[in-house]
């Protein structure tokens, strides 16, 4: 309206004046407005040419599905009793053999390894369960 009215681009105070507000609020305004541009992920950022502003975004996280695991593994470590929670922690925090683990919690070395796979096992069906 204004670049008609004014036959030719309208300035700053002119927009100011027709809006009836501030040339510091029209220059808020202006500047907001450029947030809202898109670029292309194909818009080339190298000198070169070769280096598009796609290439230089984020990739596929490796670390994302342990993440997960450790999460779920808390609710499931859970629902194992004390003694399973005990030597599951000495063997794989600890790192602990079953005969240091036997010595520790006054049991033989072949029943750490019975315990072990049992409460592996219990470990897979929850996390199985969950998913």
């Amino acid at each position: 309206t204004l670049t008609h009215s004014l036959g030719r681009s309208p300035t700053v105070a002119d927009v100011a004046a027709h809006l009836g507000v501030t040339e510091e609020d029209v220059l808020e305004g202006l500047e907001g407005a450029r947030a809202y541009n898109a670029t292309s992920l194909s818009t080339p950022i190298s000198a070169d040419g070769t280096t598009e502003l796609g290439d230089t975004l984020g990739g596929e996280d490796t670390e994302f599905e342990l993440a997960e695991t450790r999460v779920a593994l808390g609710p499931a470590l859970a629902t194992l009793d004390e003694r399973e929670q005990k030597i599951l922690t000495l063997r794989f925090y600890g790192n602990l053999t079953q005969s240091q683990i036997a010595d520790q919690v006054g049991i033989s070395q072949m029943h750490v390894s019975r315990l072990l796979t049992k409460a592996l096992t219990k470990l897979r069906q929850e996390l199985r369960a969950g998913l």
